[in-house]
């Protein structure tokens, strides 16, 4: 309790120093890299110093994100890049998990068919096939330039010398030890008492590190590291085998693109829902004067909301993996689609979620997630946003190879109609196959203004990543603020199901709470005290760049 309200505490001074004052973060001429952790940050700066490019950078910054933030940094679990090369190309890397090949659609349903608790979420049969190796190398070896065993370098020294707990990181250490002790035969590194101040040393993730840079991807899929991790998860109850991982290949996607006034988005693709759904709801806002409404007002809220709304039901029914599924893509992107959705909404009273279904259509993670942006010194950009979904992911920790294993499984519909972890819904779509890989909310993002890299951003929170994104790119657009000051702002977030919107607990007027929920909206500011950790990087007009680094989390930017 005490731990909330200081939590509590800090947020509220954080906001009201927002309303008194312009917050400016981090200046820099030439290059920039935004992290969950000040280590990973400075790795992946440093870098770009010695002449790498954005993704020399991406790949340091990941893996040293595994060593500083086992949290959601990891080996063991999969993401999505996008980027934008200073010519204008832009592209985005699938490097999300995939079911093991003996996996099924009721791989979690018992004799009755009812979900099994904590079977798609906790251990290891909530595994799923890792990606992030496969990813970084991917993107090394199509636009990397400084040598593999040079990036990585800095990395493995850093888990060999340890790195320092926070406050924040003993806090959540302690939280989920009662989960470790349940998904964990024997006593792993993270049972120990540890507090802010110790240094953590991770030898055994350095030994890991050591073999890829030497032996390169195969290392992870085919290699040593391969077998034992194959054993591991076999020996805990898991069902991933050494063909699994031989079997796993990153892949290349085309972004989602669409505009939204003078802007071009740029976001990820499916089997990733955060491209369509920023579309779909930025989409929905477009007409409306949001700027004269203004920041957080009744209007604004009830605006976004209701687009969320109708969104969020779509994905629900619509998304899933491409290469399982056909997906109408460039209709639910289309203003003409939007436009009809928000036809039935009125000022005068909220929509009901029950009365909201997705869009008729001819044919058919969290805050445990992490997020980095970077512009290097030539002008690139990458957003990326990793992931092992839940907190410490299955909470199963390879003591020998020294990570936490993803319960990425959990994001497919165990059974269609039943809520995961975060409360979204899923339909037949995204139902359980083998080599399929499950949806996501990850929304890795680029933004140009007038045909320029303008912004960089992407954010962890599980169901509410899209919705971060989204009011992040809306504060600096439509309420003209810089990128700290847009990142520290209030944030709130809406799903379709649970019909509830849910709110930060300070930085909102009282006044707008009481008219919302006078219009019939029903706001909950007690599940969660923090929507998303935003990092992300403004190009101001004199072409500096701007950090913004959220102060819910450790993060901070680092550049040049």
């Amino acid at each position: 309790m005490k731990k909330r309200l200081l939590l509590l505490l800090t947020l509220s001074i954080l906001f009201f120093n927002c309303k008194k004052e312009k917050t400016i973060g981090l200046i820099t001429d030439k290059a920039m890299v935004v992290s969950a952790r000040e280590e990973a940050s400075k790795i992946g700066a440093d870098i770009l110093q010695k002449g790498g490019n954005a993704f020399d950078a991406m790949v340091a910054t990941e893996l040293a994100l595994a060593v500083a933030y086992p949290y959601a940094g990891n080996l063991g679990g999969g993401g999505f890049m996008v980027y934008r090369k200073n010519t204008g190309e832009i592209g985005a890397l699938d490097y999300r998990e995939k079911a093991p090949l003996a996996a099924h659609k009721d791989m979690y349903l018992d004799s009755l068919g009812n979900v099994i608790e904590n079977k798609s979420t906790l251990g290891a049969m909530a595994v799923g096939i890792p990606g992030t190796v496969a990813g970084v190398f991917a993107a090394h070896k199509k636009f990397g330039s400084l040598p593999i065993q040079e990036i990585l370098a800095p990395v493995i020294a850093l888990a060999k010398r340890g790195v320092i707990v926070t406050s924040k990181q003993e806090a959540r250490i302690k939280k989920y030890q009662p989960y470790f002790l349940k998904a964990n035969k024997d006593s792993i590194l993270f049972d120990k008492n540890w507090k802010k101040g110790d240094t953590i040393k991770y030898p055994d993730l350095a030994t890991t590190l050591e073999r890829i840079s030497q032996n390169r991807r195969d290392e992870f899929y085919k290699g040593e590291t391969a077998k034992r991790l194959v054993a591991f998860i076999q020996d805990n109850g898991g069902i991933i085998t050494e063909e699994d991982l031989a079997k796993y290949e990153a892949k290349w996607r085309t972004p989602i693109t669409f505009t939204y006034d003078d802007l071009r988005i740029i976001s990820m693709s499916p089997p990733a829902s955060g491209g369509i759904c920023l579309a779909q709801i930025m989409n929905g806002i477009e007409p409306f004067d949001l700027d004269k409404y203004g920041h957080n007002s009744t209007k604004a809220i009830q605006v976004i909301t209701e687009a969320e709304r109708r969104a969020y039901a779509d994905r629900s029914f619509y998304l899933g993996d491409p290469d399982f599924v056909e997906i109408p893509i460039e209709t639910l992107i289309s203003k003409e689609y939007t436009k009809n959705r928000m036809n039935d909404f009125l000022f005068e009273k909220s929509t009901s979620s029950k009365d909201v279904s997705h869009g008729n259509i001819t044919m058919t993670e969290s805050d445990e997630t992490t997020h980095y942006s970077i512009i290097d010194q030539f002008g690139n950009a990458v957003s990326v946003t990793t992931t092992i979904n839940g907190a410490y992911g299955s909470k199963l920790y390879c003591s020998e190879l020294g990570f936490f294993l993803n319960n990425e499984m959990d994001d497919f519909s165990s059974k269609p109609g039943t809520p995961n972890m975060f409360g979204l819904i899923g339909a037949e779509a995204n139902k359980i196959e083998p080599e399929k890989r499950m949806l996501s909310s990850m929304t890795p993002t680029i933004v140009e203004k007038n045909g320029q890299l303008y912004m960089v951003v992407g954010t962890p929170g599980g169901s509410t990543i899209i919705t971060s994104v989204l009011q992040t790119i809306l504060n600096v657009h439509e309420f003209d603020m810089g990128m700290q000051e847009a990142v520290n702002q209030p944030r709130f977030h809406h799903q379709w199901l649970p019909d509830v919107i849910k709110i930060e607990p300070t930085g909102f007027d009282k006044k707008v709470k009481n008219k919302l929920r006078q219009l019939g909206y029903e706001l909950d500011q007690t599940n969660s005290p923090i929507i998303g950790k935003v990092d992300a990087i403004l190009v101001l007009p004199n072409g500096k760049l701007e950090g913004g680094a959220d102060p819910r989390g450790d993060d901070t930017a680092v550049g040049f």
